[in-house]
This record gives structure tokens, sequence and C-alpha cells, in this order.
């Protein structure tokens, strides 16, 4: 695999991956049977300017060219990093793992509940994931949608890694959505339970979102509802009990269908020191406290 200059050393401990910055540099390092790499997205897309935060790609040196590609993408205000623990995990478990950095504000959630159009969040989720000429309330330019981020980041990696085979993972110039996991956290949960419902994915897996609604009538979104590209038994999902909207994401996910044998509520304290921002810590502690990793196994699966 090519190497960029050292950032991360990992080792496993206590079945949670333990990240230490040992420099200020870009690049990867090899960590018992982890690979890491760091890549800017301007990197990929010398355009890209805004959101460029690193996307965060990990795998396991055993695993093959034929494992499917993980995509995840982390809420508002987060960065791919922010879930190492969580996608260390994953590629423990045979899967290729990419944390991408996207547009993520402003959130669904603070601009499309207050609006009279049904359609708000559906097409402002289009429109930030997929692109083209979309009536949507966000704007962003074809250059910084979700999947031609994707697809630049794929396309470098492919250059940059020619024995990973990482233009496997396209078609066509596009995504090959049958060979991809789509997952994410709150908005980017969000992001990934859109993209299954336009595409068929080899699997989907949702953090404590999505929870679209209109406030004035409480209804869920109409896209929630609306018949998908990917079948009920590749969704799986989770959420917190304590967290503020459970309620909600409880309803959006009766409403994707997604077999109740598939989803986990789990309902831990916070750890001793556990620090986040915000009034609804419960929320993010689903992807960063390593006690969740059974279940974490148990919605990624493994790669086939």
């Amino acid at each position: 695999m090519g190497r960029h200059s050292l950032i991360f050393r990992a080792r496993a401990l206590a079945a949670a991956l333990i990240w230490t910055i040992v420099s200020p540099f870009m690049g990867s390092v090899s960590a018992g049977n982890l690979v890491v790499q760091e890549i800017r997205p301007s990197d990929a897309d010398p355009p890209i300017t805004r959101f460029n935060e690193p996307n965060y790609v990990v795998i396991d040196d055993e695993a093959t060219a034929a494992a499917q590609l993980v995509v995840f993408m982390p809420g508002t205000g987060g960065k791919p990093a922010n879930a190492s623990q969580l996608l260390g995990v994953v590629a423990h478990l045979g899967y290729r793992v990419i944390g991408l950095e996207y547009n993520d504000e402003p959130a669904v959630v603070e601009v499309c509940p207050k609006s009279p159009i049904a359609s708000c969040s559906g097409n402002f989720r289009r429109r930030r994931i997929f692109g083209g000429d979309v009536n949507s309330v966000v704007a962003n330019t074809e250059s910084e949608t979700i999947v031609t981020r994707l697809v630049k980041l794929l396309q470098y990696l492919d250059v940059h890694d020619a024995a990973g085979h990482w233009g496997d993972y396209l078609e066509g110039g596009e995504p090959n959505w049958p060979r991809i996991v789509v997952s994410g956290l709150s908005q980017g949960a969000g992001m990934a339970a859109y993209i299954a419902k336009q595409k068929p994915v080899a699997r989907v897996v949702l953090f404590s979102s999505p929870w679209d609604f209109q406030r004035d009538s409480r209804r869920l979104a109409p896209w929630l509802i609306e018949p998908g590209a990917t079948p009920p038994e590749r969704w799986y999902a989770e959420y917190h009990r304590r967290e503020k909207t459970a309620a909600l994401i409880a309803q959006a996910y009766q409403a994707l269908q997604i077999p109740p044998s598939h989803i986990r509520v789990f309902d831990l304290d916070l750890p001793s020191g556990f620090k986040v921002k915000g009034d609804n810590p419960y929320h993010s502690s689903t992807i960063k406290v390593a006690a969740y990793a059974p279940d974490w196994e148990f919605l990624f699966g493994r790669s086939p």
C-alpha cells in the first residue's frame, strides 16, 4: 500500500482502539494489522475549499480487494476522525472503511422542520448528496456533493494505491453501490438512509437518525415513507433510549421498515469524564463508547 508521512500510531487495548498522535502531518501508519490514512478532500479534488477536514480511511492489512466498502458520514459539525474507535472496529470486521467529510452545515433539522413544504428535507438531502437541478433551500456546487466527494476520493486512492484496486468501488464514474455499505451518525445517518432509498446498497447502518419531520403537523417527512431501492433486510440501526429525539427516531425507523430485530436500543450511562458539546450527550455517545463494540459488530456484521 502507498504510504504517506506518519500521523497516528494505534494499538488494541481492552477491545477498544486507542489513537495517539505522533506527528502533526497527514499520513498513514500500520499498527497491528490496521492502516489509517487521512486525506483532505482538496487533495483529491483541488477546487474544494470548504468542509475540508481530512477524510479518514482505515483498512485491515488482511482485507482483500473483494471486501465491501463502508462509507461513514459524521453528524453536523463533526469530523470523520471523531468516529475512529467505531471505524477501527468496523475495519477489523473485514471491511475497508472511509469516514467521509462532507457539507454538514446547516443541518437538515435546523432548516426543514419549520418549512411549510413537506418535501423540504428530501430535496435538501438530494441536493447535498447528488446535486442536480433540485428546488432546495440549501445550495452547494456539484463538486461539493457527497457523491462527487466519494468518487474523487476513490479515484485518488486508486492512483496512489493501485494495488488496492479502489477503482473497483466505482462503476461508470459513479459509486458501485451494491459493494458499498452506507452509514452515519445524526445528519450523516440521514444522508445514508436517503442514499439507500435511492440506490441499492449492500447494507445500511444508522446511528441515531434520521428524524426528519414537520414541526407544525409532527408528521414525518414523506421521503421516509416512500418505497426504496434497498430492501428492508439490509437495514440496521440504533439509538440511545435517553437521547432527546428517541421517540421520533423510533418512529422514523418504523417508517423505514427496518426489521425490529435489526434495531439496537442503547442504554448505558455516560462514562466518567465523557465530554460533549450541547445538551444531548447520549446522542453522540453511541459511536464513541467502547463498551458498545459488540453492538457495532452486530450492526455491521462481517464483510462478505
